[in-house]
């Protein structure tokens, strides 16, 4: 199962993304606002970002190297018609598995739950390879069974650390205990740390 860069243009122009809160998470906001002053130049990566409200809230508290990637040329023009002071080169249109820069910090905010489950090995491989020494992975996924045929796709924390223990140390996964209302008891909150 592939779904293309006209697939995810489509679902933009089509506003059928119901997975999108039109806002910052309640849980990530939360986490970006206990950064410190001095994090303001780290690297951070938000793939698969979307209308990427997570990136519009760090480029407005001052975060200076925020990148998000897409494969929707609509998502990033929406993001881009929302936020003309964020950088246009920091706006990648491309497959996340074609990334090459290197980051301090991703972000993980539905991307995870939007690929095909097949992927996930890739992805956690991916985060690996893209991250800086010590660099992180933080963010949300979804706490629900696997049992759609379209994203977004669901799982829970024993498939998510078969993911991530080869590659990271956990530092956490537990419930969010932040989520909006209609998120309540469905997500779970997670941070992880790259091993070497």
């Amino acid at each position: 199962m592939e779904w293309s860069k006209s697939y995810w243009n489509d679902r933009y122009k089509a506003e059928e993304i119901g997975w999108d809160l039109g806002q910052v998470s309640p849980p990530l906001k939360a986490y970006f606002d206990g950064l410190p002053e001095s994090d303001k130049a780290i690297t951070i990566l938000i793939p698969g970002g979307g209308n990427a409200y997570e990136a519009e809230y760090l480029h407005h508290l001052g975060f200076k190297n925020v990148f998000v990637v897409d494969v929707s040329e609509r998502a990033l023009l929406n993001f881009k018609t929302r936020v003309p002071s964020f950088p246009e080169e920091h706006l990648l249109y491309q497959n996340f598995f074609e990334v090459e820069l290197t980051f301090d910090l991703i972000i993980e905010q539905t991307f995870f739950c939007a690929l095909d489950p097949k992927l996930r090995p890739d992805y956690a491989q991916k985060i690996h390879e893209l991250l800086t020494v010590n660099g992180m992975v933080t963010g949300l996924l979804f706490n629900f069974p696997l049992a759609s045929t379209q994203p977004p796709f669901g799982g829970e924390t024993l498939e998510y650390l078969t993911y991530f223990e080869p590659y990271f140390k956990v530092t956490v996964m537990e419930p969010c205990y932040n989520s909006i209302e209609s998120r309540a008891g469905k997500e779970l909150f997670f941070s992880l740390t790259k091993q070497k």
